[in-house]
């Protein structure tokens, strides 16, 4: 199997395994369980590894892209809640920042290419800055830039920062 999507949410969770089978994302297995729980040996077997995964958007883009299944990359879209106007405003100190989850297994694992995606604006620089500190000491190069949905054909701006 080419991917490793985790996925806490069950209904998304079923969407996932239905895109799979459709074909429409990378073959692959679906894991339930929080990042907390996860243990890096276990996705050492897989070229690509999908965090919230929601329904699949990562590898969906990544193959309109032309990336193929083939080419490893890690993905994930950490909560925003932390971070974003709409939450409570508590940053690191909130229970759903689960940045440092997702780095403990980059860290252990060390794949080769990386991309997640937070809000844009003060609090998600304040995110990246998280990310820069922990990533540049291990060697990775970090860039990140501002796209707003709409930059895409999409509707609503909805700002959201993206990070590789």
């Amino acid at each position: 199997m080419t991917a490793f999507y985790n996925e806490i949410d069950p209904y998304a969770a079923q969407w996932l395994r239905r895109l799979i089978d459709a074909g429409h994302i990378a073959p692959g297995i679906v894991d339930e369980r929080s990042i907390e729980d996860i243990n890096p040996d276990e996705l050492r077997q897989y070229t690509q590894v999908h965090f919230f995964a929601g329904i699949g958007v990562w590898s969906y883009a990544l193959r309109q892209a032309g990336w193929p299944d083939s080419r490893p990359v890690w993905t994930g879209s950490c909560p925003c809640q932390p971070f974003s106007a709409a939450g409570k405003g508590l940053g690191v100190n909130d229970p759903r920042h689960l940045w440092p989850h997702f780095f403990r297994l980059i860290r252990a694992v060390r794949p080769s290419v990386v991309m997640g995606e937070q809000v844009a604006g003060k609090a998600g620089l304040d995110w990246l800055d998280l990310v820069y500190v922990d990533l540049e000491p291990c060697g990775y190069s970090v860039a990140a830039s501002d796209l707003p949905a709409a930059s895409v054909g999409a509707p609503p701006a909805r700002l959201r920062m993206v990070a590789s």
